[in-house]
Parts: C-alpha cells; structure tokens; sequence
C-alpha cells in the first residue's frame, strides 16, 4: 500500500520522473542494466551531468547503481515504479469517484447508491 511511504519518499520519486532525462535513463535501464559510460554517451550533456541525473534517481531509488570492477552499473527497480503507479491509480480512483458522484448530482440521479461508487479503491 501507499500508505508505508512517507510524503517525501513520494515527492522524491515524482521530482525525479519530473525531468526526461532522468525519465529515458529510467526506460533505457529496464531494458538492461548499463554503465554509467554507456548511459552518459546516449546524451550531449557532460558525464559529470548524467551522474547527477542518475544519483537522483538512485536516491529516489527508481535505479540501483553497484561496481563491478570499475564500472558502475545502473538498472531501474520496477518495484519504485509500481509503487508510484500505485499512488497515482488511486488518486484516479478518488477522482473518478467524485467525478461520478458530481454527474450524478447533476442528472438527478443523487438518491440513487447504485450510481456513486466506493471512495475507496477495491483490495487487491
């Protein structure tokens, strides 16, 4: 559940989706893991600025980096992702709900507890 993550854990993972950058190393790193070499030559920005983009989202943890030898390997953990889906599936649940009660209202149908849908998403 949502619930076990805390305001800034969420707010971390958001600002780190929030740049594109930051959005194709994600996409390119659930593909297959990559070095940090391989991620930076993919951009025309400095290396030194694609390790920043990386360490954000590793401390959003979206990636896990670990050495191996020399290198530094980056890959995306699917599980941050899911849990971001997560939150924002029920925000869309909490919406879609007052957005049906609203239409509700609206056509007169406000007596009716068929028409309003549960404030809570289903239990998965």
């Amino acid at each position: 559940m949502v619930e076990r993550y805390t305001d800034a854990d969420i707010d971390r993972v958001f600002h780190a989706l929030a740049d594109a950058t930051r959005r194709d190393i994600v996409r390119r790193t659930l593909v297959a893991e990559q070095s940090v070499t391989q991620l930076a030559a993919a951009y025309t920005m400095s290396f030194a600025a694609v390790s920043k983009h990386i360490a954000v989202l590793a401390e959003a943890r979206l990636v896990i980096k670990r050495a191996e030898g020399r290198a530094r390997l980056v890959k995306a953990d699917p599980a941050t992702l899911a849990r971001a889906q997560e939150l924002l599936r029920s925000y869309e649940y909490l919406w879609r709900g007052r957005i049906d009660r609203l239409d509700a209202l609206l056509l007169g149908d406000a007596e009716s507890p068929a028409s309003v849908p549960p404030t809570e998403p289903p239990a998965h």
